[in-house]
């Protein structure tokens, strides 16, 4: 027997925008890790999230605005002058 998980998209109407909520698995594949590590930020209140009875999903925006945020600037390197 064999156990598969299935990444949940919903889309929910907020208005005149539309919310795309995912599960931990699609929030894993979004952000190229496992879901474990989505599973972390989300005991360590990391990241955003909605828990609906005992689902947990994760709102696309926060996840882009988690990858925003934990972007690092390249560092300007000087050439090193030479002594003689």
């Amino acid at each position: 027997m064999s156990i598969t998980a299935k990444s949940t998209h919903v889309s929910m109407p907020t208005g005149d925008d539309v919310t795309e909520l995912l599960d931990v698995a699609a929030a894993a594949d979004l952000l190229g890790t496992p879901t474990r590590f989505v599973r972390r930020l989300i005991a360590e209140r990391r990241i955003r999230f909605y828990k609906l009875g005992r689902y947990v999903r994760i709102d696309r925006t926060d996840v882009e605005a988690f990858i925003a945020a934990s972007r690092v600037e390249a560092a300007l390197v000087r050439p090193r002058s030479r002594r003689a």
